[in-house]
C-alpha cells in the first residue's frame, strides 16, 4: 500500500471528504527524459575518428582526425549556441591514418589524447582552463597498431586511459601525475572495434568487437577503482548488443557518458545488399547500477556515420558531435499540469495490465493545436503522472508514490454543445508488451537467475526491475531459458514468472518483483471506519486442483484435497527440464498450485476511494450483512472512477478480491 499521511488517511474515511485529482504530463519514458535532438551544425568535414567533451564553463570541445593529412584537429566553442564557431578547427599535430582520438573533462580540467605521427606513442596533454590552453604533451603509453582510444579524468587529477589494437584492450592509470605500467585485459576477442569509458566510482567501460567465435558484441565491463569493484580488477563482460557471425552485422565506435543517467551511442554496420552504418543509442535508469546491465533496446538515429557520434553534456543539455555535425537536446524536463481541466478519470490496474482514461474540458478549444500550442507535450508515449487524493486540513494531499501511465493516443468529442479531449494511456505493462526480441537470447542452465533474466528483459523495454520481498527461488533458480525472435516482452515475462512464486507489481516508474505470501498481514480495513458502498462475495472451485511437474527424469505432484473432493481431480501438468532435482520440482509444484489458488475470483468491493490502495495488497473486510467479520482478502485489481460533471459527482473505487 502506498504511503498516506495521517491527515490524508483520516480524510478518506470521512463521508464529506472532498476529492483532489492531479494529472501531469511530461516528455519522459519510465522517468527517462526523451532527448529531442536538434541539429545545430552541418559541415563538410570527413567522417573519421573524433571525440567531444564539455567542461565546467559550458564550452564545447571537439577533436577529430583528418585522414587526408593525416592530422589531429581541435576546436573549442566558448558559446555552443554560436553556430559560426563550428567550422573553425586548429591543427594540433600530425598523426597516422586509422588512429583514434580522445577527450575528457572534470570541472575545468581537460585531458586530450591522440597517437603521435611515429605511430605507437599515445600522447596526452592537459588543460586547467576549460580547454582554452594546453601544456606540453607526454607519452602515456606505447603500442603498435593502436586504433581506438578513450580516457577518463577524476577530480583529484588521477586519470585512466583505455586503448586497443586489432584484438586486445589495454588499460593504464595516472596516479599523482605519473602514468603507470599498461596492462592487457584478461579476456579474449577476435577483433576490437571501439572503446569508451566514464567514471562513476569505478571505470565503466563499453567495448565493441567480436568474440572468439566471430560473433559481433558490444560489451559492458568494469575496471575497478575501489567503488563496487576492487582497484585494478576487471569485471566480467556483459553484452549490451549482440549479433551472430555471418549475419553481415557488426558494432563499433561506442561513446558513453553520464548525464543524470547513463547514455550510450554506437554504430551498427550492415554490409549486405542494402548496406548501412547507422548510429544507435541506449540508456539505463539513474537509480540502476552499471553492473546490473539493464540497457534499453537500442534505438536507431537518423544519420549515416561509420565513426558514430560522441556524446557529452552540461547540467541542462546533452550534446552530440561528429566531425561534420553538432546536435543538442534538453535533458531536463517540466511537467505540464492538466489537473484543472479534468472532468472525468477512470483508472484500472490488474495483473499484467493497467489503463487510464482522462476526459479534459475543451470548450474553448485550448487543446485543438497540440502540435504547436502550450500542450505540445501531449505526444504518443508521453508520461502521465496521476494522483488521486483528497483535500485535507493540510491542503491538497496525494499518496506517495503516484501512478504513472504512458499516453497511447487521444480523441476529440463534440456533442450537445460540449467539447472534450479524451486521453488514453497504459501502465508499465504496455511498455513491456511493446518490446519485441530482435534476435534470439539464450541463457544456459546456471548462467543467470530468474530475477536477473527478468532484469534484462524489463530493461530492454526501458523499465527498471527492483527486487524487494523477492522469493528465494527467484534469486537462486538459474534455468536454461530462451527468448525467441519476435517474442514480445509480456509473453517472455509470463514464462519466467511461471517458474517462481513471485508477481510483478508496478510502482511509480519501476516494477517490483515480490512474493505474495499466504501469511502476509493486512494493510487496510473496510467495513468499519471506511464504509463499503456495496459488495458481492463469490466462491468458486479451482481451475486445477492437482499439479504434476515432470522434470529431468523425475516427477512431483501436489493436491488441493478439499477441492478434489468437491470437483474430482482437475489436472495441470508442467514439463520443464530445468527441474533437475526433486527439491526444485517440489517447489515448482507448490508454486503452480499457489497460482491456481490466487487466480480464483472472490468478488468485489465498491467503496469511497482509498487513495493508497495497490494491487496485491491484503485487506480486511467486515460486512455483517454477508456474515463477514475481519476476513482477509488479497486485492486482485483496482478500478477508480472520478467524475465532476453531472448532478452527482463520483469518486469511488472497485476492488477485485482473491485469496490471500
Amino acid at each position: 500500500m502506498r504511503f498516506l499521511s495521517p491527515t490524508l488517511l483520516a480524510a478518506q474515511k470521512e463521508a464529506s471528504a472532498e476529492p483532489f485529482v492531479e494529472v501531469k504530463v511530461s516528455d519522459r519514458a519510465a522517468d527517462i527524459v526523451r532527448l529531442r535532438w536538434s541539429r545545430l551544425y552541418t559541415g563538410g568535414e570527413t567522417d573519421a575518428y573524433h571525440a567531444a567533451a564539455m567542461p565546467a564553463d559550458g564550452s564545447l570541445l571537439r577533436a577529430r582526425i583528418d585522414p587526408a593529412g593525416p592530422t589531429f584537429h581541435y576546436q573549442r566553442t566558448a558559446n555552443p549556441d554560436d553556430l559560426s564557431d563550428y567550422s573553425s578547427w586548429t591543427q594540433v599535430g600530425s598523426t597516422i591514418a586509422n588512429r583514434g582520438v580522445a577527450l575528457t573533462t572534470n570541472g575545468a580540467n581537460v585531458l586530450r589524447a591522440h597517437v603521435a605521427s611515429a605511430g605507437s606513442n599515445i600522447r596526452v596533454d592537459e588543460s586547467s582552463d576549460n580547454g582554452a590552453t594546453f601544456g606540453s604533451a607526454v607519452t602515456a603509453a606505447s603500442l603498435a597498431g593502436v586504433t581506438w582510444l578513450a580516457c577518463s579524468l577524476k577530480s583529484n587529477g588521477d586519470a585512466f586511459l583505455i586503448y586497443a589494437n586489432a584484438t586486445t584492450v589495454y588499460a593504464v592509470k595516472r596516479l599523482s601525475g605519473v602514468w603507470g605500467t599498461p596492462a592487457a585485459w584478461p579476456f579474449s576477442a577476435n577483433s576490437i572495434t571501439g572503446v569508451t569509458v566514464a567514471w562513476a566510482g569505478d571505470f565503466n567501460l563499453v567495448i565493441a568487437g567480436t568474440d572468439t567465435n566471430d560473433n559481433p558484441r558490444l560489451w559492458a565491463a568494469i575496471y575497478g577503482d575501489g567503488g563496487v569493484v576492487s582497484a585494478g580488477t576487471w569485471l566480467l563482460l556483459s553484452p549490451v548488443a549482440e549479433a551472430d557471425a555471418g549475419s553481415n552485422v557488426s558494432v563499433k565506435a561506442p561513446s558513453f557518458t553520464y548525464l543524470n543517467n547513463g547514455w550510450l551511442f554506437f554504430v551498427e554496420q550492415y554490409t549486405g545488399a542494402v548496406a548501412y552504418d547507422r548510429p544507435h543509442w541506449t540508456w539505463f535508469p539513474p537509480s540502476q547500477s552499471f553492473q546490473a546491465n539493464g540497457w534499453r533496446e537500442p534505438v536507431p538515429f537518423d544519420l549515416a556515420s561509420s565513426y558514430g557520434m560522441a556524446i557529452t553534456g552540461s547540467l541542462s543539455h546533452a550534446w552530440l558531435s561528429t566531425p561534420a555535425g553538432v546536435w543538442r537536446a534538453a535533458h531536463t524536463w517540466q511537467a505540464t499540469d492538466l489537473s484543472g481541466d479534468v472532468q472525468e478519470l477512470t483508472l484500472e490496474t490488474q495483473p499484467e495490465g493497467g489503463r487510464a482514461k482522462i476526459t479534459l474540458r475543451n470548450d474553448d478549444g485550448r487543446y485543438n493545436d497540440l502540435a504547436n500550442g502550450a500542450y505540445s507535450v501531449l505526444r504518443p508515449g508521453a508520461q502521465v503522472a496521476i494522483g488521486a487524493g483528497y483535500i485535507t486540513s493540510a491542503g491538497q494531499e496525494l499518496p506517495a508514490p503516484g501512478l504513472n501511465f504512458w499516453l497511447d493516443g487521444w480523441e476529440y468529442t463534440s456533442a450537445g454543445g460540449e467539447a472534450t479531449l479524451v486521453l488514453y494511456a497504459s501502465n508499465l505493462w504496455a511498455l513491456i508488451a511493446g518490446w519485441r526480441a530482435r534476435r534470439q537470447y539464450t541463457w544456459q542452465a546456471g548462467d543467470k537467475t530468474v530475477a536477473q533474466i527478468l532484469t534484462f528483459l524489463f530493461g530492454r523495454a526501458g523499465v527498471e526491475l527492483v527486487t524487494a520481498g523477492t522469493s528465494a527461488t527467484a534469486t537462486s533458480h538459474k534455468p536454461a531459458f530462451t527468448i525467441h525472435p519476435g517474442e514480445d516482452g509480456l509473453r517472455a515475462a509470463r514464462r519466467l514468472l511461471a517458474m517462481i512464486p513471485d508477481v510483478i507489481q508496478p510502482v511509480d516508474s519501476f516494477v517490483y518483483l515480490t512474493e505474495p505470501k499466504a501469511t502476509d498481514s493486512s494493510d487496510y480495513s473496510y467495513g468499519a471506519d471506511h464504509v463499503i458502498s456495496h459488495a458481492r462475495y463469490a466462491s468458486a472451485g479451482l481451475a486445477a486442483n492437482r499439479v504434476q511437474v515432470f522434470g529431468d527424469g523425475l516427477v512431483a505432484q501436489d493436491f488441493d484435497w478439499p477441492d478434489v473432493a468437491d470437483q474430482f481431480d482437475r489436472l495441470r501438468q508442467v514439463f520443464d527440464l530445468n527441474m533437475t532435482t526433486q527439491a526444485k520440482a517440489e517447489t515448482r509444484v507448490v508454486t503452480t498450485l499457489r497460482r491456481e489458488d490466487l487466480s480464483v475470483p472472490l468478488g468485489e468491493l465498491v467503496t469511497p476511494v482509498n487513495c493508497g490502495q495497490d494491487i496485491y495488497d491484503v485487506v480486511t473486510v467486515t460486512d455483517p450483512n454477508a456474515g463477514l467479520t475481519a476476513v482477509d482478502y488479497r486485492v486482485a485489481g483496482v478500478k477508480l472512477r472520478y467524475a465532476r460533471r453531472g448532478r452527482t459527482p463520483v469518486y469511488e473505487q472497485r476492488l477485485l478480491l482473491s485469496k490471500v
